[in-house]
């Protein structure tokens, strides 16, 4: 009689216990990520309010603003590499003061292609400018970010960008994406806010992941299967000596 092989189900139940759990804990991002997309259409259908209403919020990302930033239309940039819809260019980002609110506020005015070496003009000034913009959160820059080189920057940094911008004070950690322009009479300056990019494939990954579950186990009955089933009988020769049957 063959022994049960110990080592080999331990070895199995164990890998089967990962990939299920690996399976439901895509299930479970899934989840996540639909209440994630749903949370953001609810944001982005909601009407342009205060900064201070807006960003004192517990959901900020996707919101409108309406806000004032005196001077914006001439206010120092700096420049942000970026690609839109194909295109190179750059994005200009300046800082307002947006009144009442206790923040600078880093506004992305919008976005300018390389085939355009016109700039807006710069100077002081505190004609007010009224906007509409979305409200992001600004991640920090990955390890393989380019690094500045005076104002134009290659990844967004909130901080180093207020720097160059000479802002003093507390900046907010969100980016607003103007969606009306600072310069309409400039028309090379295209407001926009980047689209929204959620990836959703936790059910390929969860189906993915319950498949090689199923596989793991009838593989295992199988393979069981054969080591228990016990050699078939010798049988005897006329002459009574035996041979493999």
């Amino acid at each position: 009689m063959r022994r049960f092989p110990w080592i080999l189900t331990i070895a199995s139940a164990l890998l089967l216990a990962l990939l299920i759990w690996l399976g439901v804990w895509q299930v479970q991002r899934l989840q996540w990520k639909q209440d994630l997309i749903a949370q953001a259409g609810a944001a982005a259908s909601l009407p342009p309010a205060a900064p201070s209403e807006v960003l004192d919020a517990a959901q900020v990302e996707f919101r409108k603003v309406s806000l004032t930033c005196p001077g914006l239309a001439t206010a120092p940039y700096v420049e942000l590499y970026s690609i839109h819809e194909g295109q190179a260019g750059v994005r200009l980002i300046s800082a307002c003061r947006h009144p009442g609110y206790g923040q600078t506020l880093l506004v992305d005015r919008g976005f300018v292609a390389d085939v355009v070496s016109a700039r807006p003009p710069t100077g002081a000034s505190a004609t007010p400018v009224q906007l509409v913009a979305e409200v992001r959160e600004t991640p920090a820059p990955g390890p393989m970010a380019l690094a500045a080189e005076g104002r134009r920057f290659y990844a967004r940094d909130n901080a180093a960008m207020a720097r160059a911008l000479g802002v003093e004070g507390p900046v907010a950690p969100q980016t607003l994406f103007a969606l009306t322009s600072s310069n309409p009479d400039w028309l090379a300056l295209s407001p926009s806010a980047p689209p929204a990019a959620f990836s959703n494939n936790h059910l390929g990954y969860a189906i993915t992941w319950f498949g090689l579950a199923l596989t793991l186990a009838a593989f295992y009955i199988a393979l069981l299967r054969r080591k228990l089933t016990p050699p078939p009988a010798n049988r005897a020769d006329d002459d009574g000596e035996e041979r493999p049957s």
